[in-house]
């Protein structure tokens, strides 16, 4: 007799905190994200990217059961010092169930390394201080996976697999302009909050911004 998977996942004892940090893109690229998923929400009540501040996931998810400023310590060492780098913003594409802005490229499709290496090393620095939690399944530094981007329709479209490729046409045809790129100079940290990370959490996610550090100006920035 096989035993029937569980519809839910375990609730953790740390619960309800989870940490994240993240790039923030420049104001202008998160008025963008702002206005596309404001629509997907207006148009469709699909709420999980813009239950989040437009942002690329360094570090996200995060169980840290020690006192926050050990987290903050950490992110100083690792941050002070770290030069900004260029983003180039490839416009929406399809990732998973879900759309993004690909950021993750330059323009002529190489890997956008500086922005992988400063998620190893966010990784790196906060590892020690993590606990992995019940749920949801956190998501760490994998160079073979990781891929930096700004969501426009994320989680929610699980539950709504008919919706995929209408919910991408829409917001392909979006009259919604982005800026080819942006400097990547800022990082913040925030605390994530749901009242059931075992189930549908973006219905009930709320966040507080903790943190956020300024990278270091380049010498073409500086000149």
């Amino acid at each position: 007799m096989t035993t029937p998977r569980p519809s839910r996942l375990p609730a953790d004892p740390g619960d309800p905190h989870r940490y994240g940090v993240y790039l923030r893109p420049d104001p202008a690229t998160c008025w963008a994200v702002t206005q596309v998923t404001a629509a997907v929400r207006a148009q469709y009540g699909l709420v999980s990217a813009g239950a989040f501040p437009p942002h690329a996931t360094l570090v996200g998810s995060q169980h840290v059961p020690g006192p926050v400023e050990d987290l903050v310590t950490a992110l100083d060492e690792v941050l002070r010092d770290r030069p900004a780098f260029p983003v180039t913003n490839a416009g929406p594409v399809a990732m998973g169930d879900g759309a993004v802005y690909d950021v993750d490229h330059h323009p002529d499709g190489s890997r956008n390394t500086a922005f992988q290496h400063l998620a190893s090393a966010v990784d790196r620095a906060v590892a020690p201080l993590t606990r992995a939690p019940a749920s949801p399944e956190p998501h760490p530094y994998d160079p073979d996976t990781w891929a930096a981007h700004l969501s426009l329709a994320s989680h929610d479209l699980l539950t709504r697999p008919d919706l995929v490729g209408e919910v991408r046409e829409f917001i392909d045809r979006l009259p919604v302009a982005h800026p080819a790129g942006f400097l990547g100079d800022t990082v913040a940290l925030y605390r994530t909050t749901s009242a059931d990370w075992t189930g549908r959490w973006w219905q009930t996610l709320t966040w507080q911004h903790l943190r956020t550090w300024r990278l270091r100006p380049t010498e073409d920035e500086v000149a």
